[in-house]
């Protein structure tokens, strides 16, 4: 197969499947996700995003209709049957169907899988960047799919000709970008946003941290502002796909490139972790 998609225990390609009119995603955008890359049919970290995914539906209420074993082999299975091992595998649960209506019934969850195939990026490529005021609510550290706010600043990047949108709060306090985890590096250390109802955790960014701590580069999980990340030596930004990416460009200003040995340390470790993980038997 191409591609694939899996609904409650239907599979078929993701143009052939059909959803039910009445599943509360359609009125409510009612769910959250997760997502991991795989290479060579092997989901790199996938217990990490599974505790995460089930940490999300409990923060929200909703019940995951099957248990983190189950799930972990169900996307072993499913990532099988694509023509390539390497591929982008997201999964979400919605809160069931039902007729609309704010108020909930504990219903039990509709679960979705989808595949495709896509690689995961080696970071030797500078990125492009533009910031925006962050104006989400304060559920960020759930990965619901809630997401219109990232589609409108990575739309914003898109137009710009930038890669990816660094949102900031009121104030000046830098927390993510529309869809990926960033961080600086100032005096050779690591400075990374904490993990409150501001970002995501993302699971880049705790291989970030833990690599930091590894090769013994300071790591600092404190707040910044837009203006100190103007003035960094070197401007990051991590996903699952995106390992580990340098920004060399921020609202069309040159940024960066005064750390390169710093960066090219952590880059290189977290491109090599995944492969190493992910290698072929």
């Amino acid at each position: 197969m191409k591609t694939l998609g899996y609904y409650n225990g239907e599979i078929g390609e993701l143009e052939d499947l059909k959803i039910p009119f009445n599943d509360r995603v359609c009125f409510f955008g009612d769910g959250v996700y997760d997502a991991a890359p795989a290479r060579n049919y092997k989901i790199f970290a996938i217990k990490e995003h599974i505790d995460r995914f089930f940490n999300s539906a409990a923060l929200m209420d909703i019940q995951i209709p099957m248990s983190k074993i189950e799930l972990e082999d169900l996307l072993t299975s499913l990532v099988k049957k694509l023509d390539t091992g390497d591929q982008f595998v997201y999964w979400q649960v919605t809160r069931g169907t039902g007729i609309r209506n704010h108020a909930y019934d504990p219903l039990p969850g509709n679960m979705w899988v989808m595949l495709k195939p896509a690689g995961i990026t080696d970071g030797l490529t500078p990125i492009k960047c533009v910031t925006a005021e962050d104006k989400r609510f304060l559920y960020c550290n759930v990965k619901t799919l809630n997401l219109l706010p990232s589609v409108l600043y990575a739309e914003k990047a898109y137009k710009a000709d930038a890669d990816e949108t660094i949102l900031y709060r009121h104030g000046g306090r830098v927390t993510e970008c529309a869809h990926s985890n960033c961080h600086m590096i100032k005096n050779g250390i690591v400075y990374t946003a904490p993990t409150d109802d501001k970002i995501l955790p993302g699971i880049a960014r705790a291989h970030l941290v833990r690599m930091c701590k590894k090769l013994g580069i300071g790591i600092s999980e404190t707040p910044f502002d837009i203006d100190e990340m103007r003035e960094a030596d070197e401007i990051l930004v991590t996903s699952s796909s995106n390992v580990c990416l340098r920004v060399n460009e921020l609202d069309g200003k040159p940024v960066g490139g005064k750390d390169p040995e710093t960066f090219e340390r952590l880059r290189s470790a977290l491109y090599k972790e995944i492969c190493d993980a992910t290698c072929e038997d």
